[in-house]
């Protein structure tokens, strides 16, 4: 069955699949047809893959390569920064349970149909989200289609005939191999390339039919979302089919097993800054879109009396956007006297991370990397020495580290600001400044907000909320958990 015209059991009309062929065909004629081609693929090192063990997949031709019986193939895009990062948590727990992670990143095979198709997605979603935060008229637009255009049936009809483009590259892997995406193309492609073992690793808390990929097991990081995805909740305006039994598992949030092993730890530390009086710690990302720079100004610019008193301390990880910290320096003066660079040096951050776990660390740290992966960790690196993580409540809202949420980025993050709330490992979505300002003071200044999200990761841990990427890889590589 085609399954751009037949979802779960639920079908699609004439008129919806003859859109999703005509926007599949518009994308053929503009980024061509590789489907007769064999790829093949070979491993290759990477500085920063090598942390968790991982082997980055690359096309080359002559003969495919042999495959490991413990490797665990860990297909990926970017989208942002999230869809790496969770990649990386995969890897991690991979590695972790005794399995040899490949990086399968459909997003580097740049000569590729499928490399050229998600490029194309990437750039717009980029420009979306950067729109987003300077129109508020194209706020409107955005926040419905990140919350309810996705999230209809019609839409993954769309994506299932695209992702037929992207089927050539994945069957250079073997039919049977463990296989976890984490985003729902590189499942797409997959399950078109014939995989038999794949699992779509949803990372959003609000079920859209965008993240279905009919044929693989699908995972889910919180209870209320399991629900949602069962029942295909609000993907027609009617009623739907749900998905079957062995579709869909809630396996607990994705994080990395070295951010996992050493919660009490890291905790242990926070407190202890705490009761000593030592300056907050406040960890603030820049995401893949480079989205949010009036909000990063303005925290900026609230924080700078408490990091001159040393009262708080700000370390900001830039990724690979170099022109968002060339415009802060140019409208924060304060900002660029007293930012200590650390600019293109992986091993220098992850020293600088390591030392800080339990030395002192006072005033501004900025960090930029070119390399894409070096800039999407070292966030993860410099979470363990940080006491409050500063972030839009994507993909770092499942995280272990107390957070402090701000505005979204389109609708369907909401429900990663009201999952941290409810468990009470962050604060509830701040969307404006002078919301975001008032819950910086009361975090500077009263230690019980951040002792008490301390002691909810640490409940969290004892009952597997932080397990997710664990019971990803043990579904995939052993078929339960």
């Amino acid at each position: 069955m085609d399954k751009a015209k037949m979802i779960f059991g639920n079908p699609l009309s004439d008129r919806d699949y003859r859109k999703a062929v005509k926007g599949a065909e518009s994308y053929r004629r503009k980024f061509g047809d590789d489907s007769s081609v064999e790829y093949h693929l070979t491993t290759a090192d990477n500085n920063v893959l090598e942390t968790f063990g991982a082997k980055n997949l690359v096309l080359t031709p002559g003969a495919n390569m042999e495959f490991d019986d413990k490797a665990v193939v860990i297909g990926n895009i970017r989208m942002g920064f999230g869809h790496y990062r969770i990649s990386m948590a995969m890897a991690s727990a991979a590695q972790a349970l005794g399995y040899k992670p490949l990086w399968f990143d459909l997003h580097s095979f740049k000569d590729t149909t499928c490399g050229k198709v998600i490029r194309h997605q990437n750039d717009l979603y980029s420009l979306g989200s950067r729109l987003s935060q300077k129109s508020k008229l194209f706020n409107i637009f955005w926040e419905y289609e990140n919350s309810e255009g996705f999230r209809k049936l019609t839409y993954n009809a769309a994506d299932q005939k695209k992702a037929e483009l992207m089927a050539p590259v994945a069957r250079a892997l073997p039919k049977d191999i463990p296989y976890v995406a984490t985003h729902v193309w590189p499942a797409q492609a997959a399950v078109h390339a014939g995989l038999t073992n794949v699992v779509n690793a949803i990372p959003d808390n609000w079920p859209m039919a965008l993240h279905l990929a009919e044929g693989a097991k699908h995972t889910i990081q919180t209870p209320s979302s399991f629900l949602g995805y069962k029942s295909l909740r609000g993907m027609a305006k009617t009623p739907l089919k749900p998905m079957p039994q062995g579709s869909l598992f809630y396996t607990g949030h994705y994080i990395d097993h070295e951010l996992v092993a050493n919660i009490e730890t890291d905790n242990a530390h926070r407190i202890d800054r705490l009761t000593s009086g030592a300056p907050r710690r406040y960890l603030m990302t820049v995401g893949g879109a480079g989205a949010q720079q009036d909000l990063f100004i303005g925290m900026i610019e609230k924080l700078l009396p408490d990091i001159e008193a040393g009262r708080a301390t700000l370390l900001m990880n830039f990724g690979d956007h170099r022109t968002v910290f060339d415009t802060i320096c140019g409208k924060v003066p304060a900002f660029k006297a007293l930012a200590e660079t650390h600019f293109d040096d992986y091993d220098g951050a992850a020293r600088f991370a390591e030392a800080a776990l339990t030395g002192p660390v006072t005033g501004i740290h900025a960090f930029y990397d070119a390399d894409i992966f070096a800039a999407v960790y070292i966030t993860n690196l410099l979470m363990r020495c940080s006491d409050v993580l500063i972030t839009k409540p994507s993909e770092l809202a499942y995280y272990p580290i107390p957070k402090l949420m701000i505005k979204r980025v389109g609708g369907h993050e909401a429900w990663g600001a009201i999952r941290t709330a409810e468990l009470g490992d962050g604060t509830y979505e701040c969307r404006t400044m002078p919301e975001i300002g008032a819950m910086l003071d009361l975090m500077t200044n009263d230690g019980e907000v951040l002792s008490s999200m301390c002691k909810a990761i640490e409940t969290g841990k004892s009952i597997g909320i932080y397990d997710g990427a664990y019971n990803v890889i043990k579904l995939a590589a052993e078929g339960k958990f």
